[in-house]
């Protein structure tokens, strides 16, 4: 069994609430808060959120996580 991580990142947009939420729906758990920053080389604020999963695997740094 693994835990895994990913870092879920997107523009300050509904996109970025679609990504997480996708996330929750495939058994991703929220880890930590989310954050929020400027992005100044593309003019953009940006968000960020940390998930995790556990799953009946050993985990491979070949995982593809998203699929998960």
């Amino acid at each position: 069994m693994a835990k895994l991580y990913r870092l879920l990142t997107e523009e300050d947009t509904s996109a970025f609430c679609h990504k997480v939420s996708d996330a929750l729906a495939k058994g991703w758990d929220l880890y930590g808060d989310p954050t929020y920053a400027y992005d100044a080389t593309n003019s953009v604020m940006r968000c960020a959120q940390a998930v995790t999963k556990e799953v009946e695997a050993d985990y491979s740094p070949d995982m593809k996580l998203g699929q998960q």
